[in-house]
């Protein structure tokens, strides 16, 4: 076991800017966040983030930034990170039980990838009472002509447990 002390928790989430809602998550937030948010240390990474992801997180290839955090809730605190990967990034909101530290939801709000074929573009904005509205598009990556015909829209909520609903 290592001998570098624990970060805590609330010192993580504090890392987080509470932002004014409604906000868009698109293609230039992270740019505009990022600009006023100092980067995460590579321990809180670690510590934090790193767990709640699905997929390998590669050290050299992949960025975390502290987006924002939802307003104060009694059972959950929610946090939006952008992850950034090659050929890939994506906004995502976790929900976390501010007792325990465990996770209680998570959902990939927003972003954008690229499989070497398809180009997909998802944008999403959340409402002052926390409705979430996504909207994604598909579309060939060497000629990305973006079709709303062919978009799909998907509307979440988050519930007073900290659950993402999808509605």
């Amino acid at each position: 076991m290592s001998d570098t002390p624990r970060i805590r928790f609330s010192h993580f989430v504090e890392q987080f800017p509470e932002l004014p809602l409604p906000i868009t998550l698109g293609e230039d937030t992270v740019r505009r966040i990022s600009k006023e948010t100092p980067p995460l240390p590579s321990r809180m990474v670690d510590q934090f983030l790193v767990p709640l992801e699905p997929t390998v997180v590669n050290e050299e290839f992949t960025e975390f930034v502290a987006c924002l955090r939802l307003p104060e809730a009694d059972n959950y605190v929610g946090l939006i990170y952008w992850r950034a990967d090659l050929a890939q990034y994506h906004y995502t909101l976790v929900t976390l039980n501010p007792k325990t530290e465990e996770i209680i939801d998570r959902v990939i709000l927003a972003g954008t990838s690229y499989d070497g074929e398809e180009l997909t573009q998802t944008t999403a904005a959340i409402t002052e009472a926390l409705m979430i509205y996504q909207v994604s598009g598909q579309g060939q990556g060497k000629k990305f002509d973006y079709q709303a015909s062919a978009s799909t829209a998907r509307r979440f909520q988050i519930a007073d447990s900290g659950k993402i609903i999808e509605l």
